[in-house]
């Protein structure tokens, strides 16, 4: 590398190379140096910091002489002495800048794909849950914060929701520590380390087979609209955000299936039609008008969002006490009680089974999974029959 005193003059007269870089050191101050490409020229300054060498850019030799180069050069040396790393401290000031809100929209950005549920149960964390922290940098957020957050928001949102928030956090907090150097540890271990997280129980609510009879006279007694809600819930199990935005665009009244391109894991869903289901829609598609929605609303989505009101109402007129993702449960327990194939029990709900071997050699299309769902069909309405 050669050296030679770096003037405005010299330093305009060095040839930039046809290929790489090359670098010229200063005969004045040592450690600075112009790196020249094959299109421009650039101030450096190298020295060792805790017997590691580092090289900082000082800025383009077009725009300032190299005496004020030499000058800022001077500035850097002086905190390597010191023991101050100023590639780490750029790192810093860089992880500095991502604040808690920022680092929230980082994250959606990196995954355009996500579900439009998980991404508005993530925006209600970043930015109603912790609100408080938005333009706090991420990286500062300690482990005593989080337990405090965590205590605090068990005992007013509630312990399930404060568990959720803090495992979106968690993920959000790991995305952003890789793409940066210098992020501490994530902050959320200590709910691990203290056993703080907050006990949960898994709902086991189904409407039992004694119940479904009163069920279904009080779901009978509603407007076709709600009626068709409920029914399309217990008769393919779907989730109620899944129910909620089906357009009619995904129903194939000819083919005799239904096709979810995107669903809560990410994976596509496609049912067949029982005959049941077929008759349902087809008077639905008849009443629907000109709505793409099987389900329209009068909201900004265009589709019903919130079923509690005529949940409720048949809650109270039947006597049974559930909710929407009881029916998810009631669906899969009369599936299994027909003895139907595990495997064929996870498509229908389309569970992976991505840590199954086995089951990753198993392809169930939708003709195969045709005579599952009538079996389970007609069971349903034997059982809306009984009196026992």
């Amino acid at each position: 590398m050669p050296n030679l005193r770096l003037t405005r003059r010299s330093v305009d007269d060095i040839p930039h190379p046809e290929s790489g870089q090359a670098i010229y050191r200063d005969t004045m101050l040592p450690g600075f140096g112009v790196r020249v490409g094959a299109k421009s020229k650039t101030y450096i300054v190298e020295g060792q910091v805790n017997r590691r060498t580092r090289r900082v850019t000082i800025g383009r030799a077009d725009l300032f002489p190299p005496e004020t180069a030499r000058r800022k050069a001077l500035v850097v040396l002086g905190d390597m002495a010191d023991g101050v790393d100023p590639t780490a401290e750029k790192r810093k000031d860089a992880a500095d800048k991502i604040t808690v809100e920022k680092a929230f929209n980082k994250f959606f950005d990196a995954r355009p794909d996500f579900a439009k549920a998980t991404v508005e149960n993530y925006s209600r964390t970043g930015f109603i849950y912790l609100k408080s922290w938005a333009n706090k940098p991420i990286s500062e957020i300690t482990k005593q914060m989080v337990l405090k957050k965590h205590q605090e928001m068990s005992r007013r949102n509630g312990k399930i929701t404060a568990n959720y928030a803090f495992r979106h956090f968690r993920s959000v907090y790991n995305f952003n520590a890789a793409t940066e150097d210098n992020f501490p540890p994530n902050p959320v271990s200590i709910l691990n380390q203290a056993r703080a997280w907050n006990k949960e129980r898994r709902r086991q609510t189904i409407i039992e087979a004694k119940q479904l009879p009163a069920w279904w006279i009080a779901v009978m007694e509603e407007p076709e609209y709600s009626r068709d809600f409920l029914l399309l819930a217990l008769f393919t199990g779907m989730r109620r955000n899944e129910i909620a935005s089906l357009r009619w665009e995904n129903i194939d009244l000819e083919e005799l299936k239904l096709h979810l391109p995107t669903t809560k894991n990410g994976d596509p869903l496609i049912l067949p039609l029982s005959d049941y289901l077929l008759n349902l829609l087809r008077e639905r598609k008849e009443s629907a008008g000109v709505s793409p929605w099987v389900f329209p609303g009068n909201g900004p989505a265009g589709h019903i969002v919130e079923p509690k009101k005529f949940h409720q109402r048949v809650a109270a007129a039947s006597g049974v006490s559930f909710t929407l993702h009881d029916l998810r449960r009631t669906y899969i327990t009369i599936a299994e009680s027909l003895d139907i194939p595990h495997y064929a029990l996870k498509r229908l709900l389309n569970h992976r089974s991505s840590a199954d071997v086995t089951g990753g050699y198993i392809i169930i299309n939708v003709d195969r999974l045709r005579g599952p769902v009538e079996r389970i069909s007609e069971r349903i309405q034997e059982l809306k029959e009984s009196k026992d």
